[in-house]
């Protein structure tokens, strides 16, 4: 690990926790040359998997994308900060599944399931782009199925 101070790779730990909400492990650092502390975090690497979009393409899981998907949809709600925690979750159940491929549709329609659970607005902001929502009337049905 580099010191953002002198860039020496030498450090020692200093203090180690766990991070609840994100599985992480916070790291504080003391650099061996100049003396500098800083934190770093860690998190275990899975195996990539890829995801099959609608139109046949193939692309490396990107959690970000889903994260700010999340995002748009939890904004300016009373549960925004839940986007990280929700992302995790979601992308925990495709790992378990033990998949190297899974479709858009499969992580859409996880995304909704958990959104459904804590948020109705949110739900239907997803759910209106995740569907292609055109008319009012679609938000409608989607009302009517929500209860």
């Amino acid at each position: 690990m580099k010191c953002p101070f002198c860039s020496d790779v030498s450090s020692k730990v200093v203090d180690k926790r766990q991070v609840n909400s994100t599985d992480e492990i916070r790291r504080r650092r003391e650099c061996l040359k100049c003396g500098g502390r800083f934190t770093t975090y860690e998190h275990l690497s899975n195996a990539q998997f890829t995801v099959i979009k609608k139109d046949g393409r193939r692309e490396s899981f990107d959690r970000l994308k889903l994260q700010a998907g999340i995002k748009k949809a939890l904004e300016k709600r009373p549960l925004a900060e839940k986007a990280e925690s929700l992302t995790l979750k979601i992308e925990k159940k495709i790992w378990r599944k033990g998949v190297s491929e899974v479709t858009s549709k499969q992580i859409g329609k996880a995304v909704l399931a958990e959104l459904k659970k804590i948020d109705q607005v949110a739900y239907l902001r997803f759910a209106s782009v995740y569907r292609r929502f055109e008319d009012p009337k679609d938000f409608a049905r989607e009302l009517e199925n929500i209860n």
